[in-house]
């Protein structure tokens, strides 16, 4: 037989039927719902007068509008509100699980899925939403959808798709001190472009795999779409099934006996041929920040702001142009002078219990500088009573940052977490465009950590300095 991805097992074991031009309807296993995304696909299965094909494979959460305080008061009359309201009428219409913003379970819907043991290796998931490639961290072949789509999974529980291409990352050498998964990404974003992967399926290997933590392989998975590919993916392996057996959603007893003789056949076999390969050696990796306004306008903290005079591409160069401009930053300015005026560690990228005792373990016994208001929001309403039992929040608290509910936030300005026009925001969320975190707001992509010690120094700082702060 031949050699396979894990990518094409996964693809070949879900398709129902191939088509003359080239594309495929395929299975879909999972499918996690939210509020925005979906209004449309509800009342166009209404219109039609159809049913779900599998309410039991389908679970809703509002999560990108929802606030992150006050959660035992009333939505105020908005468009949140209503997106809330008709998501939670919609469950309750066509029979399908909802979890409402004070269920214990609550959380953005990349972090909840795989808390509840809805994600699992091998199957395909999909969601409204450009960051379901997280879920792929389990082996799973997972994308956004749109409207249209979103409602022919309710209808059919399938998608047409086309096959995309393989690239497979080779992530090699150890990681250095302050240096994390997050700032992997970043480097090989910034190596690529943020269309480095356009119409490629990402696999993630390499020593370093095995180094990784779940949480951190979801991060690595979730901004695959920044750089340009729809489907990140890490093959399972012990790690995997210990962090999935024994959630409330996953197999058990014989069913998880057999699951994971699934699972273990999964990876991709040896001479499996790659349309791409790329090897990146973490070893020599600093701490990255992002300067401009997509996340391949990145570098290492210890680096300047670059200018766009030495850029010979004269599209490039006017891109850089327009990014120093909307960010008001002067070439040659060292990053780690350049101050902040806010931090926002959550997230569906870096808000895990992972990241949140990373982030607690660089403010313990200090303070946020005096100019900067920070904020951590967990990613789930499981990860935040986890810190709390912990005493994280208290860490949190007693070194200037407000604590909140799980959410969002401000990742994305549908809500009430959001920059104002010229602030400046260490952030751990997955994007720096133009107003992704409110109007004129300037965004600096990090890590949970550098995050933290941008809070604590008043500025970007390269988090392996902090110690010789006085």
């Amino acid at each position: 037989m031949t050699a396979r991805t894990l990518y094409e097992k996964v693809w070949d074991s879900h398709v129902i039927k191939n088509y003359e031009d080239g594309t495929s309807l395929l299975y879909i296993d999972r499918h996690l719902v939210q509020e925005v995304s979906s209004p449309q696909a509800f009342a166009g299965l209404a219109a039609e007068g159809r049913k779900f094909r599998r309410p039991d494979a389908h679970i809703a959460v509002a999560d990108h509008a929802v606030p992150t305080t006050d959660r035992h008061l009333p939505l105020p009359e908005g468009l949140a509100a209503r997106q809330v309201a008709r998501l939670k009428d919609n469950c309750a219409r066509f029979g399908i699980g909802y979890i409402g913003m004070n269920d214990a379970r609550h959380g953005i819907v990349h972090v909840m899925g795989p808390e509840l043991g809805f994600t699992l290796p091998g199957a395909t998931l999909v969601c409204g939403d450009s960051h379901t490639s997280t879920h792929g961290a389990f082996g799973a072949i997972a994308f956004g959808i749109g409207a249209s789509e979103c409602e022919c999974v309710f209808a059919t529980q399938s998608l047409r798709q086309r096959k995309q291409k393989t690239m497979r990352v080779n992530l090699v050498g150890r990681l250095g001190d302050g240096v994390t998964v997050k700032d992997i990404i970043l480097a090989l974003i910034a190596r690529i472009g943020t269309n480095g992967g356009v119409g490629y399926a990402i696999e993630y290997a390499g020593p370093v795999i095995g180094q990784l933590s779940m949480e951190a392989r979801m991060t690595l998975c979730n901004m695959s779409i920044e750089a340009g590919s729809r489907v990140g993916m890490v093959a399972p392996d012990e790690t995997t099934i210990a962090w999935v057996s024994g959630r409330p959603l996953a197999p058990a007893g014989a069913l998880l006996d057999r699951a994971i003789t699934y699972w273990k056949g999964l990876p991709s076999d040896t001479g499996a041929v790659f349309d791409r390969e790329v090897d990146l050696d973490v070893s020599a990796l600093a701490p990255q920040v992002s300067w401009g306004t997509n996340p391949g306008e990145t570098a290492s903290v210890t680096g300047l702001v670059p200018d766009p005079t030495v850029e010979t591409d004269p599209v490039k160069r006017q891109k850089m142009e327009r990014s120093l401009a909307y960010m008001n930053l002067k070439p040659g300015t060292p990053l780690e002078e350049i101050a902040i005026d806010r931090v926002f560690i959550g997230s569906c990228t870096n808000g895990r219990l992972e990241d949140l005792r990373i982030a607690a373990s660089v403010v313990s016994g200090r303070k946020v500088a005096d100019n900067v208001a920070a904020i951590v929001v967990p990613g789930s309403a499981t990860v935040r009573l986890q810190a709390e039992a912990e005493g994280l929040d208290r860490v949190f608290r007693d070194a200037g940052f407000e604590w909140r509910d799980s959410g969002c936030s401000m990742c994305v300005a549908m809500n009430d977490d959001r920059l104002k026009p010229g602030e400046r925001c260490a952030s751990t969320s997955n994007r720096n465009f133009e107003g992704r975190q409110g109007l004129g707001g300037r965004t600096h992509l990090m890590s949970p950590a550098m995050a933290a010690a941008a809070a604590i120094a008043g500025h970007l700082i390269d988090i392996r300095k902090l110690e010789t702060m006085h």
